[in-house]
């Protein structure tokens, strides 16, 4: 077989049925150059050998439905075209003058749980012809090149990655150690006992109760502890912490206390260890693009929530560790160079940026900082927030500007976007049927003041989206530059096994929106840690061209996640 360089090439990929599969080698509109027929035995040998010679971007209907096939045979891919995540972003963007028609046949069910097996006769391995995969891309490649500035391509390409990391990682898994994790449960919350309850948490809801005069009251149903309170005179709305820390009564402290424990209990507790741990392994679900914005999301075990008493559990493999690392302000980092906002850029160079938003004279303290930054971002009218935003408008106009002028865009039920060109969705009918009959109604009426509040909450919405938009952007190619770069490495023949397709390969093990964390034989530790800042700076420099914004690693080698 030729060798072509790498990745000038591009070939879809589509199963057929239980017996084989068709390969057609595409040009740079979608249109035929090549066909091969391929029966399921010689599937996977052919798929590696073009692999290996090419490096081809293989087009592929979704990596969450045959990615996993792949690795479980051994076969990783270096580029793909992911035609599901795609169509998502193509559909939506308001960049170009004609996006991709929408289709229902273009969006993703549910996950699956378990291991799909390569050819398999269920619908959804079934729902798209060869022609229709290839009918797909041509329109996908249409809309990307009409892109002028290459920046629509650019997304789709790192969307893609993207999908391919997500099932690289769960295939991976991120390396646990569920003896640690007992024993943080049993110190926490109290031996277990045959009653369900552990012994902490129980005696703190016999303290609840003998407050409440309740022996039997059942803590966990909201409706009957908000009654027991009202009856002893806590006379709140809620149960939410922040309601009842303001109230000064004796059932307070242990109520609080048993919340938390509670929360981990249901979100983190035995139940959670017996269902997604496996083999020294947690492997969630994760779902690149599941949030508007362009934020991955989870589909099962918590993944974008991992309880930082937790992280102790978190334990790299024997000849192993950890290569963790987090962007700090992630998000105002990417709201000054995204506005060009030199001013506000020089606050965040080399330092915390909530540090140099005091240094500039703004506010004063680096509590205020914060509480200004994030209302600029998230549209807060009142409260500390919105008392210090103006202040920030004399400061950082550029940055401002830029958010302000997305939350009237938003207000008017216009679309904005991201620095690459993912677009907000545009506003469902009834919103704008709401909208269109409070202009006919006046300003005064009740109808007005509804329609206006939630135009409002648009605003808020879209002041937010073209932010950490660019922040999963910015994430997502990061990402793409380090596997890129672990791929790099070489096998560590001297170090024991790891799990699954990187048995012998540094490789990342988790990702949450600015934070990874890297599973590496330790005698890569430095070169990985060099491949995760390298990435970084990459990542910058892909968005944001030479413009001068610092976006700096707060980075560890370490045996456990604790940080």
């Amino acid at each position: 077989m030729s060798r072509r360089a790498a990745g000038d090439s591009r070939i879809l990929l589509a199963l057929t049925d239980s017996e084989g599969a068709v390969a057609i080698r595409v040009d740079s509109v979608g249109s035929e150059l090549e066909r091969f027929d391929l029966t399921s035995r010689e599937f996977f040998d052919w798929i590696r050998a073009v692999e290996e010679a090419e490096r081809p971007r293989w087009v592929i209907r979704s990596a969450r439905d045959v990615y996993p096939r792949f690795l479980a045979a051994g076969v990783q891919l270096t580029r793909a075209h992911d035609l599901m995540l795609c169509h998502a972003i193509l559909r939506d963007t308001d960049v170009v003058a004609r996006p991709l028609a929408p289709s229902a046949d273009w969006i993703p069910g549910e996950p699956e749980a378990g291991e799909p097996v390569l050819f398999d006769t269920d619908e959804r391995s079934g729902a798209a012809t060869a022609a229709e995969l290839q009918a797909q891309l041509q329109e996908q490649l249409r809309v990307i090149a009409s892109d002028r500035t290459g920046r629509l391509g650019l997304l789709c390409a790192a969307e893609s990655g993207g999908g391919l990391i997500a099932e690289e990682m769960r295939a991976a898994g991120l390396p646990w150690d569920a003896a640690e994790h007992d024993r943080i449960l049993t110190e926490t919350l109290g031996a277990r006992t045959a009653g369900g309850v552990p012994s902490r948490m129980a005696e703190l809801a016999s303290e609840v109760r003998f407050h409440l005069g309740d022996d039997q009251l059942h803590l966990d149903s909201h409706v009957k502890l908000l009654r027991a309170l009202h009856r002893v005179g806590v006379n709140v709305e809620s149960t939410s912490q922040w309601e009842l820390s303001e109230i000064a009564h004796p059932v307070i402290a242990p109520l609080l206390a048993y919340k938390k424990l509670s929360r981990l209990m249901s979100a983190n507790g035995w139940a959670w260890l017996a269902e997604w741990v496996r083999d020294g392994r947690f492997r969630p679900v994760y779902i690149p693009g599941g949030v508007v914005t362009g934020r991955w999301a989870s589909a099962g075990g918590g993944a974008l929530q991992l309880p930082r008493m937790l992280r102790p559990a978190v334990r790299a493999d024997a000849g192993w560790t950890l290569v963790v690392a987090d962007v700090a302000q992630l998000e105002p980092r990417m709201l000054a160079a995204m506005s060009q906002d030199l001013a506000m850029a020089e606050a965040a160079r080399g330092q915390d940026l909530y540090a140099g938003v005091v240094a500039s004279g703004a506010v004063a303290t680096r509590e205020e900082a914060k509480y200004a930054v994030l209302g600029a971002m998230y549209g807060a009218t009142t409260g500390d927030s919105g008392r210090l935003v103006p202040r920030l408008r004399k400061v950082y106009p550029r940055a401002m500007h830029r958010v302000d002028a997305a939350a009237r865009e938003g207000e008017s039920g216009g679309v904005v976007s991201t620095s690459l060109g993912r677009s907000s969705p545009r506003p469902d009918a009834a919103w704008q049927s709401q909208q269109s009959d409070a202009r006919e109604s006046g300003a005064d009426g009740a109808a007005a003041k509804i329609a206006k509040q939630r135009a409002r909450e648009r605003g808020r919405f879209t002041r937010n989206f073209i932010v950490q938009g660019t922040a999963a952007e910015w994430a997502l190619i990061w990402l793409a530059e380090i596997r890129h770069r672990l791929r790099q490495l070489p096998e560590a023949p001297t170090v024991a096994p790891a799990s699954g397709p990187f048995a012998r390969r540094a490789h990342l093990a988790f990702f949450l929106h600015d934070e990874v964390i890297l599973h590496v034989p330790q005698e890569q530790a430095d070169a990985a840690a060099d491949a995760v800042r390298e990435a970084a700076a990459v990542a910058t420099r892909r968005l944001f061209g030479s413009f001068p914004i610092d976006v700096p690693l707060d980075l560890q080698v370490v045996q456990t996640a604790e940080k």
